[in-house]
């Protein structure tokens, strides 16, 4: 988890430790500080705190990634850089600080919607880019801090450009990603903490039900697209829906895991490949999407 707490600057800290060795070493290791002294300056003129994070910035962590977080490296996007802020939202205040696993809970929730409204195609993202957020920690909530910066980073390594694709896609490529994102945003978001169906009959049958519905929702979406794959993914779709919907009214979970099995793979994301290139968008099924279908 990244959190946030109160600003501290760093200003001018590199600067000063360059100039001071300069005296000291011949004229190319002076020109090496020199050049250390101009990038160090313009690291710490690109300060600034997490709290004047906003949607679209392009950073570098100051520090480790993960844990408690005082500033982070503005940078433009089309440098390298190991972040970038794909949605902001504020928690609704209350009188108590809701603890790390409320504040937490409330961020998984909304990190992802709000994450897809920037970059809806989540199969373009770059290799090895997740989900990470800033949020409140107790001290600066109690100064009335609310705010959640939602950020996709690298695990590892860095990226360059914007994610920001949302305002490039054409109607019918925002069309496809909207409805292909609520079905599996359904499927995850009802995903039962049992593993066995016997022993949560009722919350598989109440995921079945929310996934049919994102289903019935996506080919109504998909019947004003033009294109013989997406035709065919549209009737792949289709039976996929009914066999959920089979599932959602199954009497016991013997007749569930019999819809379930063909409701599952029917919305496997391998098939999608055809007409997304089709629709021009990206076609590599992410890693691990694919090892939840391969498995």
């Amino acid at each position: 988890m990244t959190v946030c707490s109160p600003y501290r600057s760093l200003r001018g800290i590199p600067v000063v430790v360059a100039l001071l060795a300069i005296g000291a070493v011949g004229c190319s290791d002076v020109s090496d500080a020199v050049d250390s002294a101009k990038d160090g300056a313009k690291t710490v003129a690109r300060q600034r705190s997490v709290f004047s994070l906003d949607t679209g910035d392009c950073y570098n962590p100051t520090g480790k990634a993960e844990g408690t977080a005082y500033t982070v490296e503005i940078v433009p996007c089309d440098e390298a850089h190991e972040g970038q802020v794909v949605g902001e939202f504020a928690i609704d205040k209350g009188k108590e600080y809701p603890g790390d696993d409320g504040v937490s809970k409330v961020a998984d929730d909304r990190c992802p919607v709000e994450a897809q409204k920037y970059a809806p195609d989540t199969w373009a993202l770059p290799k090895g880019v997740a989900l990470f957020y800033y949020t409140p920690t107790a001290e600066s909530w109690a100064t009335g801090d609310r705010s959640v910066s939602c950020t996709y980073t690298a695990e590892k390594g860095t990226f360059s450009g914007s994610l920001d694709t949302a305002k490039s896609l054409k109607p019918e490529q925002n069309t496809y990603l909207t409805g292909s994102n609520a079905v599996y945003e359904a499927l995850w978001a009802n995903q039962s903490e049992t593993e066995a169906v016997e022993d949560d009959l009722d919350g598989y049958k109440a995921q079945a039900k929310a996934v049919a519905a994102a289903l019935d929702t996506h080919v109504t979406g998909l019947d004003g697209i033009e294109g013989a794959e997406v035709g065919k993914l549209r009737g792949t779709l289709t039976k996929a829906a009914g066999n959920w919907k089979k599932a959602a009214n199954a009497a016991d979970a013997d007749t569930f895991y019999i819809a379930y099995d063909s409701a599952f793979t029917g919305i496997d994301p391998n098939k999608s490949v055809a007409a997304r290139k089709e629709l021009g968008l990206a076609t590599t099924v992410p890693a691990d999407e694919a090892e939840v279908w391969a498995g």
